[in-house]
């Protein structure tokens, strides 16, 4: 392949020109599926250089183009999710190698001794061709890429954006099924949502009626905190009159059974009231930044950089609250 061919075809993909689906977030639309909504490098000097220029550690994609649905499904599952974009494009130099096409992509194979025709793999390098982390070929868990991302981040001397850990607690909590819910009846669930969430475990509230009472809904993660502790602790704050779950804990407390629940018009009541309604979020960021704006903290700690773009966005005025993130980002 000869280079005057390459420089084009590079300026193409680096550039990144704006898909008709996306206003605010473009993302190449001649992307194949397989490489999701990343900006990705295809030529591996070109790769090393930006990642000496930026100081930054290079993360390789080995993948199949076309490929099969392991490939499809990475691409589309995990490679399109907007927080694991974002921290690809901006905490490293994002290089994608096609693992089953002859000349420059099957040189760069053979020097990492990675196989044709095979399942996506991520490695994360630096500028002189040294692994920083393990490599990772689990294709199927968005767990195990993130905390790929963040250790290599962390080796590389630089810092963890506070948007990538909240996305690996709850990721991590969806994907080993560490996930348990109960609602708490109180004498205001605008003030619940905004202690509860402050609670050890806790990774979604949301506000409701449930036995003609307010009440939270909450989501707590199993491996971190006992349904009695989070009911004592919502108690000591007021916030904790009765609870209704599924759960058996009658040795340490009364679980009443759930009966018809309805969520409020106002759920994340403080978010709802402030300019950040307008930016798409997960449920734990959402949790977070509700109680941030709530006892007069900055919400800006759990969001990221391109999420907060939206806010001096003047065509952006639509609340998201409701939304997921993955449905809605890509078409703003």
């Amino acid at each position: 392949m000869k280079f005057k061919w390459i420089l084009p075809v590079l300026f193409i993909i680096i550039s990144g020109p704006k898909s008709s689906f996306s206003q605010h977030f473009p993302f190449p639309k001649n992307n194949p599926v397989e490489l999701g909504k990343i900006n990705w490098f295809r030529n591996y000097a070109s790769a090393v250089k930006e990642s000496e220029i930026k100081n930054l550690p290079i993360l390789i994609l080995f993948q199949e183009v076309p490929g099969c649905s392991n490939c499809t499904t990475f691409g589309n599952e995990i490679l399109s999710h907007p927080l694991i974009a974002e921290a690809i494009e901006t905490c490293f130099v994002p290089l994608c190698i096609y693992n089953n096409h002859p000349g420059n992509d099957k040189d760069i194979l053979d020097k990492f001794g990675e196989p044709s025709w095979n399942n996506p793999v991520i490695r994360v390098i630096t500028s002189n061709g040294k692994d920083l982390v393990r490599r990772q070929p689990d294709f199927r868990s968005r767990t195990k890429t993130i905390e790929t991302l963040i250790d290599a981040i962390n080796k590389s001397g630089n810092q963890i954006p506070e948007y990538l850990k909240i996305l690996l607690e709850e990721t991590e909590a969806n994907e080993k099924g560490l996930k348990e819910e109960a609602y708490f009846s109180m004498y205001c669930f605008w003030s619940g949502e905004k202690e509860i969430s402050g609670l050890h475990g806790i990774i979604a509230t949301e506000a409701g009626f449930m036995h003609g009472k307010e009440v939270v809904k909450v989501t707590y993660r199993k491996d971190k905190a006992s349904l009695s502790d989070i009911f004592l602790n919502a108690k000591k704050v007021g916030c904790g009159d009765e609870v209704y779950a599924a759960i058996n804990e009658k040795n340490k407390l009364t679980v009443k059974p759930i009966s018809t629940y309805r969520m409020d018009s106002e759920d994340k009541y403080y978010l709802s009231k402030s300019s950040y309604r307008v930016i798409p979020m997960t449920d734990l960021q959402k949790t977070k930044v509700n109680r941030a704006i709530g006892i007069g903290l900055d919400p800006n700690t759990y969001l990221s950089p391109r999420q907060l773009t939206l806010l001096h966005k003047k065509d952006v005025s639509k609340s998201q609250i409701s939304a997921n993130i993955e449905k809605v980002w890509w078409k703003m």
